[in-house]
């Protein structure tokens, strides 16, 4: 099925998000839209969906004109979306999410036809590898499987075209692979498939046709073969370096000190295991592993969000083992949660309020029991500006923004103020080229400042190119502590559990 967009446009306000957008996708083809954080992208692909309204502009399916009231009429007429955060009940099973919303009844009393189901659910899974239980929970599967069960809940309503926004925003680099394979498998096999991301190195491996879209406008295409600094600066609208220029570290004295962690969650698992570890002022320590090896737990551990079962934390020599959350911020740590949406901003809050979330109580911002609003505001407005904010206004809510524009609210926040120890959990998951080149520049900047940096990232390039050492885990142990220098098979087999550093 051929897809056209003419003329496409859509306004918030004075706000335009799309400008006047043509886009054709022809069928079997892989389309990527390629885009810096709130230029359009997801605007679009939701007015194809019929998530919104467009304001002007036609939809054309093998050249006909469509217009869909909702995205009920899109999927009836072949259109299927996997969204960036994932539309799924987490308590239903993997065959009940499937068939929710277009469900079958049989027999004499009208039930609900679960088995149908579950054999649309096998049958898909077959024929793309997947591996996936009918009866699976949601809320038991990993994240790179649950967004499989998205892409079998689009094919299962017989999607022709097929939208995948950010798919791979926060998959691993082993499951991004394993999605990249599939995405090949879905044009070979006559599916049109847009595909709406800020990676270049994904663009490069499958895409067919690249549109770059900026501030709303279609700027231009691209073909595959172009580098990614073509790619990036047409994309950005300006030259950008696709490495990050630093000096050797110097490290001074132990700012962060963890020795003999172990954490047992509440279901009675081991999720670190006697665990230690140092980080000097103005150095930068990577936490390299496959997402689920315990890095989530070590850093929520630090910033007192869950209990250490055994060990001890110092900062600066002082004890914040058993320290709340409010203490560890005011002893200067700054965090960036690696889930923003649920643990970095408050989406119904202003983007102004975010951005004080852990100083409203303190000056400039407040004066006994009062709030001072131009100071909350005049800083909003300085880190909108610092920190290119994508948005209408600093009254907008958190929610209104794109997770890539929610992700740089989180960072203001964090790196406006004095910090001894910067602790950042998948610091540029979901940013573009453009604000991950400024993010990278900013922690090295925390750096050279004096304070020391904590990085949890599964991004092996960001690793190896922000550490100044690297600490790799692997089911809740560090397994070895090497430079940045390590050859990247030698690190994906210690990610892998296969290599200690002795032998490394």
């Amino acid at each position: 099925m051929k897809l056209e967009l003419r003329g496409i446009t859509k306004r918030f306000g004075d706000f335009t998000a799309n400008d006047s957008i043509d886009l054709l996708v022809e069928p079997g083809t892989i389309h990527a839209l390629l885009g810096e954080n709130g230029a359009g992208k997801s605007t679009l692909m939701n007015v194809l969906f019929g998530l919104y309204d467009a304001d002007g502009g036609q939809i054309l399916l093998d050249d006909k004109p469509v217009k869909f009231e909702g995205p009920g009429g899109a999927m009836a007429a072949g259109i299927g979306m996997v969204h960036q955060h994932f539309m799924l009940v987490p308590v239903f099973t993997v065959a009940e999410n499937v068939m929710l919303g277009h469900e079958s009844v049989h027999g004499p009393a009208n039930l609900l036809n679960i088995d149908a189901a579950r054999e649309t659910v096998r049958e898909i899974s077959q024929r793309f590898g997947f591996d996936i239980d009918p009866d699976a929970v949601i809320e038991d599967l990993p994240v790179g499987l649950q967004q499989r069960v998205e892409i079998i809940k689009a094919l299962s309503r017989k999607a022709e075209v097929l939208i995948l926004d950010e798919p791979t925003a926060v998959l691993t680099p082993q499951e991004t692979d394993e999605l990249l394979a599939i995405i090949k498998q879905l044009r070979d096999e006559g599916t049109a498939v847009v595909l709406i991301t800020h990676k270049l190195r994904e663009v490069q491996a499958v895409a067919d046709t690249i549109t770059v879209i900026r501030r709303g406008k279609v700027v231009g295409t691209a073909e595959p073969t172009a580098s990614q600094e073509e790619l990036a600066s047409v994309m950005v609208g300006r030259a950008v370096t696709m490495r990050i220029d630093k000096t050797d570290a110097t490290p001074g004295e132990v700012m962060l000190d963890v020795k003999d962690m172990t954490i047992i969650d509440t279901l009675g698992i081991t999720q670190v295991r006697d665990l230690s570890f140092q980080v000097r002022a103005g150095e930068i320590l990577a936490i390299a592993g496959v997402q689920g090896n315990g890095q989530t737990e070590l850093t929520e551990a630090i910033m007192g969000v869950i209990p250490v079962t055994e060990g001890r934390i110092t900062l600066d020599g002082d004890d914040l083992t058993d320290d709340s959350i409010k203490d560890v911020l005011a002893a200067g740590v700054g965090f960036v949660p690696e889930d923003r949406t649920e643990d970095g901003v408050v989406a119904a809050f202003s983007i102004q309020n975010n951005m004080i979330l852990d100083r409203f109580h303190s000056a400039p911002f407040s004066k006994g029991l009062a709030l001072k609003p131009k100071a909350i505001s005049e800083n909003a407005e300085r880190n909108v500006e610092q920190f290119d904010v994508r948005t209408t206004g600093i009254g907008a809510t958190a929610g209104s923004l794109s997770g890539g524009n929610q992700q740089k609210v989180v960072l203001a926040r964090e790196l406006s103020r004095k910090l001894k120890l910067l602790i950042a959990s998948q610091p540029t998951r979901g940013l573009d080229v453009g604000s991950i080149e400024f993010v990278h520049k900013r922690i090295v900047q925390e750096r050279d400042a004096g304070a020391a940096v904590l990085i949890v990232s599964s991004e092996l390039d960001e690793v190896v190119a922000l550490a100044d050492r690297i600490a790799v885990m692997y089911h809740g142990r560090i397994v070895g502590i090497v430079g940045p220098d390590t050859d990247r098979d030698t690190l994906g087999l210690m990610m892998a559990g296969a290599l200690e550093e002795d032998a490394a």
